[in-house]
């Protein structure tokens, strides 16, 4: 191995570790928080963190694997589930990502009507889909026998090795990224800009009623009307920041993947391996970075977090005192039985 593939190998693992602590952390947090079930987002993070969850320990091995031993990893049939499983977990946390902007869409545009649109049953219906929609091209490409370990991205993966089927493949491989990857990015980015119009809308109208308020009150401290002026800029830029970056991960991740595999196609243009193995690298940040961008990051998250480690250390506590406060013979006698 060579000074780029032990550094590849190295991101891979750290990838592995992050993604398995944060998404384990989020799901921790599902089942502990009945507030968090009762939400109909939660459906949805539950299935992404699930998706991811299953992403890092079936795909994410067999590609550090790849790139160690440079061939495939195990016999033909593991490749073969492994890639299975690939194709239909990345197609399923894509549409998982739009199923969660089109709810955000729902909850801001029509706030009034929110929980008679989007109720349990609505996200249920969606999930199905989603589900049905993600099982579908990998069962297509498993029956043609399009599954197996691609040299490019040391993983199992859509690949085909009969130059006979390469225009069908490369078909089959334009709708599945046009209907994964773009379908998904033009519900985020129609959506959230949704968002972003009617977040800014609201930003303008508060600082209209702040700007009144600032001229109305003639003998107020000049760092108070400084830090509401501040307040102000900062909440005009939080609903940008956060659109963006619910966007940005998305482009940013899994953009130089999705190309990469089309130019890969045409045959035009050379690819390297450790550029076609950075490119998977970035799709795999994705799993890392969801547990952040949609979940832990959030208040909600955070006060999970804080109730579940006030609650061991309180019990802690308790236990240390109770020990403390008793006699010692009796203390004596647990350690001889």
């Amino acid at each position: 191995m060579n000074i780029w593939e032990v550094t590849l190998a190295f991101v891979v693992v750290v990838l592995m570790l992050v993604s398995l602590l944060s998404n384990v952390l989020v799901l921790i947090c599902f089942l502990y928080s009945a507030d968090i079930r009762k939400q109909v987002p939660g459906l949805f993070i539950l299935n992404l963190t699930l998706c991811n969850l299953l992403m890092t320990v079936s795909s994410m091995p067999l590609t550090l694997a790849g790139i160690i031993y440079e061939r495939q990893p195990g016999g033909d049939e593991v490749c073969h589930v492994v890639g299975f499983l690939e194709t239909f977990l990345t197609t399923n946390s894509m549409l998982s990502m739009a199923a969660l902007s089109i709810d955000r869409w729902i909850a801001v545009v029509f706030p009034l009507s929110y929980h008679s649109k989007m109720r349990y049953r609505d996200a249920a219906l969606i999930l199905s889909y989603t589900w049905l929609h993600s099982v579908s091209f990998p069962i297509v490409a498993a029956s043609l026998s399009w599954v197996g370990f691609h040299h490019l991205y040391a993983s199992c993966t859509l690949y085909n090795k009969r130059p006979e089927e390469r225009t069908q493949f490369v078909i089959f491989t334009g709708v599945f990224h046009t209907l994964s990857f773009l379908l998904s990015l033009i519900v985020l980015c129609f959506t959230y800009l949704k968002v972003l119009k009617v977040a800014r809308f609201h930003c303008k109208r508060i600082d209209v009623i702040t700007m009144q308020t600032l001229v109305l009150l003639v003998d107020i401290h000049p760092s108070v009307r400084e830090r509401c002026l501040e307040e102000q800029k900062r909440r005009r830029q939080r609903a940008t920041k956060k659109i963006s970056t619910f966007i940005g991960t998305f482009i940013l991740c899994f953009a130089p993947y999705v190309i990469t595999r089309l130019i890969e196609l045409s045959s035009v243009v050379p690819i390297s391996s450790h550029w076609g193995i950075i490119s998977k690298c970035l799709a795999y940040s994705k799993v890392v970075s969801d547990p952040f961008v949609y979940s832990l990051l959030r208040h909600q998250y955070k006060k999970t977090w804080k109730d579940i480690i006030n609650r061991i250390l309180k019990r802690s506590s308790i236990n240390s005192s109770a020990l403390a406060s008793e006699p010692p013979n009796r203390n004596i006698l647990q350690l001889n039985e």
